[in-house]
């Protein structure tokens, strides 16, 4: 047992995964169900010989995407971060891709040492509804009102209590949250594949220190209410402080939710910029 203990870790890795989780039960792993942490964890074992254990900065529900989740293991693999990466891009499905892989701080992980995350959800109205962008958008029938979804949106910033939107990952979790940034936008000129579509797009970026299970996708769904002149923005508000889970509305789709983001203490922000899409 002494031996087994004064043996140094393996190696720490972090890397930024990028994935289109239309066909997965979500980041964190599932009996019954694929899933991203599944399938690189499976990889990762096929190629070290190993056991490995990914840890991820966001569990992303059933069907949400992500350009910039990252993801922290440890691994005895000696052959170069550079090997590892194209080793994982051979062999994950399509639908997934390490974007960046390094060795990382002895005490890094990419859940814990995280100080914000970044999610983005889109929201697109046309004539006609649009098969290429209903994967990562959500079709609303009208132009949702943006200003009146603002002033909404700038309620949550803030050290908020946000129970009415989510709920914690166990029992005794705090529903309090730290919220930076929460504001949206009409991107449809930005995006040379939505601006064909002839679609409005609306863009919902928000960015906190951890987020509820559920609560992005919810408050989507109720500032879409706000948007669409079923809610007004007093009502979010009451809504907010009472913490009542069933006085939301429901969540929006999976499809239009990604996670962009990550931030570190350091400075460090592995994944994509909001400018940079």
């Amino acid at each position: 047992m002494k031996e087994h203990a004064d043996r140094p870790a393996a190696p720490n890795y972090r890397a930024v995964v990028e994935y289109d989780g239309s066909a997965y039960g979500g980041f964190q792993i599932q009996a019954r169900r694929a899933t991203i942490q599944g399938e690189l964890e499976r990889v990762l074992q096929q190629i070290t010989q190993e056991p490995v254990r990914v840890h991820g900065a966001g569990r992303t529900d059933a069907g949400v995407h992500a350009r910039g989740q990252v993801i922290s293991f440890r691994t005895t693999w000696s052959r170069g971060c550079d090997d590892l990466q194209r080793a994982l891009n051979a062999l994950l499905p399509r639908d997934i891709a390490v974007r960046e892989l390094a060795t990382a701080d002895e005490r890094f992980h990419a859940r814990y040492s995280a100080a914000s995350r970044v999610y983005l959800y889109h929201v697109y109205s046309s004539c006609v509804r649009s098969p290429l962008l209903d994967r990562y958008a959500y079709y609303v029938a009208s132009p949702p009102d943006i200003e009146a979804m603002n002033c909404a949106a700038a309620l949550l910033v803030g050290e908020r209590d946000v129970a009415a939107f989510g709920q914690a990952f166990n029992e005794r979790g705090a529903t309090i949250r730290q919220v930076q940034k929460a504001v949206w936008r009409r991107v449809g000129e930005a995006y040379p594949l939505w601006g064909a579509c002839q679609a409005d797009v609306a863009q919902f970026e928000i960015e906190a220190n951890a987020f509820l299970r559920g609560m992005v996708r919810r408050v989507v769904g109720t500032l879409l209410a706000v948007g669409g002149g079923m809610l007004s923005v007093e009502g979010f508000a009451e809504i907010l402080a009472s913490r009542e889970i069933s006085r939301a509305a429901p969540p929006a789709p999976a499809c239009g939710l990604c996670l962009w983001q990550v931030h570190y203490d350091t400075g460090e922000r592995p994944g994509p910029s909001v400018g940079d899409q």
